[in-house]
């Protein structure tokens, strides 16, 4: 009996995490380095991380929905073929992505990477730090990944302060609009910065807002990389008056020259926000509710472009 939905992932192991699929459901692996095996792919699942190169290998072919393994979609209006709907992997990333967050922060508060470089030199080089603990955060974006950031922020007893693109009141947290941006960021510590890319959002942390920063703030940044205009901030590190832990950065990948890597006060790590275990259990999650929506008629979740 042929099946009544194809479902294409890029990997065997996708495939295998998928099977047992339901009935009238084919599960088969396309990488997408080659032109489609099939004229018509109900649900097809791109490779991580790689949208604007396998992107154009979607004209021609008849498909249902477009399911990324990534949160953010920023150029994608620019990439996708005509005829597709394209959903993010908003509930896979969110949580890795917050403990990261916390990670960097913890990290460059109590000078992890010192102490890891001490270790290799067989060198005992106590020093005191700066805690987590009663530090005032200000949180810049309160999708998804910003309220994970939050609840694992509250054990760490820090005293935060939320702001998005609007002010509403959600989840019992005051959230402030984008507008007070500039009256906000001199009672800062600690920014971290969680916002999708795209015009709206590059460099809202431009030279101007650094310098409204106090001095030794601590810059985090598990958004994209343009969210920061990094010749600024490279510059603002150079000076010594500002830290910075960044898990993405604007270029990226960051070439190997670029003062960036040895700014100091810069702490480095090369977009693995969401690049744990959970990522492949929450994925196969994620696909199993759309082939469950397709099965029952139901639209799909997570759409955010339609080509």
């Amino acid at each position: 009996m042929s099946a009544n939905i194809v479902v294409s992932v890029p990997t065997e192991e996708l495939a295998e995490a998928l099977r047992p699929s339901p009935d009238g459901v084919e599960i088969t692996v396309w990488d997408m380095k080659d032109a489609s095996p099939r004229e018509t792919i109900d649900l097809v699942v791109p490779p991580y991380m790689s949208m604007k190169k396998i992107m154009p290998r979607l004209a021609g072919v008849r498909t249902r929905l477009v399911q990324s393994q990534s949160i953010g979609y920023e150029g994608i209006e620019d990439e996708l073929p005509p005829g597709h709907v394209f959903a993010n992997a908003a509930s896979v990333h969110e949580a890795s992505t917050a403990e990261l967050a916390v990670g960097l922060a913890i990290a460059a508060q109590r000078h992890l990477p010192e102490f890891v470089l001490a270790q290799q030199e067989r060198r005992w080089a106590s020093r005191f730090s700066e805690s987590l603990a009663d530090r005032r955060v200000l949180l810049i974006g309160y999708g998804g990944v910003g309220k994970a950031v939050a609840a694992r922020l509250a054990p760490f007893e820090v005293e935060l302060t939320v702001l998005a693109s609007r002010a509403r009141f959600e989840d019992g947290m005051p959230v402030h609009g984008v507008e007070r941006l500039h009256e906000l960021l001199p009672e800062a510590e600690i920014v971290i910065l969680t916002l999708p890319g795209g015009d709206a959002t590059r460099h809202i942390l431009d030279a101007d807002a650094l310098a409204a920063l106090p001095d030794g703030a601590l810059v985090i940044n598990v958004g994209r990389g343009p969210l920061i205009d990094t010749d600024a901030l490279v510059a603002e590190l150079e000076r010594g008056r500002l830290r910075a832990a960044l898990d993405v950065t604007d270029p990226e990948p960051l070439p190997a020259d670029h003062p960036l890597w040895t700014a100091p006060g810069a702490l480095i790590v090369p977009h693995v926000g969401g690049a744990s275990s959970a990522m492949t259990p929450r994925t196969v999650k994620l696909i199993r509710h759309q082939i469950e929506r397709m099965l029952a008629g139901e639209p799909p979740l997570n759409v955010v472009y339609e080509s």
